[in-house]
This record gives structure tokens, sequence and C-alpha cells, in this order.
């Protein structure tokens, strides 16, 4: 993906092996994993 003057709170990688989705927050640290992007992203956003 690209974005063009948008700073996001997190990075996406794709895992070629496990086939998931990988969400990595810029601000925190933490990672969420899932077979979208979104679902990456809403397991990132909950809470632990």
């Amino acid at each position: 993906m690209t974005f063009f003057e948008q700073e996001k709170p997190y990075r996406v990688t794709f895992d070629l092996e496990e086939n998931i989705f990988i969400v990595y927050s810029t601000v925190t640290g933490q990672q969420g994993t899932g077979i979208t992007i979104e679902q990456a992203i809403y397991d990132l956003k909950k809470p632990a």
C-alpha cells in the first residue's frame, strides 16, 4: 500500500509462511495478527 502525506499509527506486513497479516503499532510497539488487515488492526486495538 502507498499513502501520501499521511502518518499512520501502524505498519502492516504479511507473513508468507503463516499466511497472516501482522500489524505493528508505531506508538506502543505492540502487534496484532489476522487473516485480513482489518482483523489484524482490530487485534492490535483490543485490550490485552
